[in-house]
């Protein structure tokens, strides 16, 4: 019979929000690398990349926050049917409150109603947690810390949009993109990265976009109709002089991902989940023990 160790787990989430705090994915830290090199040596756009590279660079090596605004603490667990999702909970909010003493997360949480500030990142549905039921024995947790800045430009869209000239095409869902692309200016801590869900209702869209986010930078879709609508808005996208923080360049977009879900005939959601380029993602396997 496998056992769930509460105490071994709760430290282990622990240590995925540390890390998710602190340590830029390998992917995104590599596109940095790579629109720095993109861009004049004199530019704006170039002291802006390499102050973004150095302060990566210093968060990782003294384990502290890459960003003052740690974000919104999402969770997204894969759990095999052994487990009580009441007992995953209890010990991923204790690890939010070890991970908010210690300083991995700004106390963010706060009433909407009142302003009052619980102190400890613990609120009414705070932090995001989801739950998928799966047939393997371990569990898999998957953490981002979303911003408010970059999730303030995410924004959704129903097509058609006459205003747009969007129709309920390919077409209409890229142009409804670049449109989010070109309101977020430098409000989104560009380059971003943006994750798009196409489909389903207002619910399953945006959360689909959002998931989006978790992809490597470096894959490649599945379906042949999104390789293209992602290459064609890199493309675009770095083509708008919005550049790093909004202050011109050539890399206003580090990746976009996206993904489709069946919808109703009534209706056609485009969500665009915009991640800032402090991507904060990471995700680990916790195994059961068999003693």
């Amino acid at each position: 019979m496998l056992r769930f160790r509460e105490d071994i787990f709760t430290n282990e989430v622990l240590g995925l929000i540390r890390q998710a705090s602190t340590e830029l994915p390998e992917d995104v830290e590599n596109a940095l690398k790579n629109a720095l090199a993109q861009e004049e040596p004199s530019s704006t756009a170039n002291m802006v990349l390499s102050s973004i590279l150095e302060n990566v660079d210093l968060a990782r090596k003294t384990s502290r926050p890459m960003c003052q605004d740690t974000g919104l603490p999402a969770f997204y667990i894969s759990y095999p049917q052994s487990v009580s999702t009441l007992k995953i909970k209890k010990c991923v909010e204790k690890a939010v409150v070890a991970a908010t003493k210690k300083g991995y997360l700004r106390p963010n949480a706060m009433s909407s109603l009142t302003a009052y500030n619980s102190g400890d990142n613990i609120g009414k549905y705070i932090p995001h947690i989801e739950f998928t039921e799966w047939l393997e024995d371990d569990i898999h947790v998957k953490c981002m810390l979303k911003g408010g800045g970059c999730e303030n430009v995410s924004t959704q869209y129903a097509i058609p949009s006459p205003g747009l000239k969007a129709g309920r095409d390919m077409d209409g869902v890229f142009t409804c993109v670049m449109d989010a692309v070109q309101k977020a200016q430098g409000k989104g801590c560009a380059p971003g990265i943006l994750g798009i869900g196409i489909g389903g209702d207002r619910t399953i869209s945006i959360s689909l976009a959002k998931k989006q986010l978790f992809r490597d930078l470096n894959d490649v879709n599945q379906c042949s109709y999104l390789v293209e609508l992602e290459e064609r808005i890199m493309k675009e996208a770095n083509t708008l002089g919005i550049g790093p923080m909004g202050l011109g360049g050539k890399t206003t977009v580090l990746a976009a991902k996206a993904e489709t879900a069946y919808r109703i005939p009534a209706s056609y959601f485009v969500s665009v989940s915009y991640m800032c380029w402090a991507c904060r993602r990471k995700e680990m396997t916790f195994k059961l023990d068999n003693k």
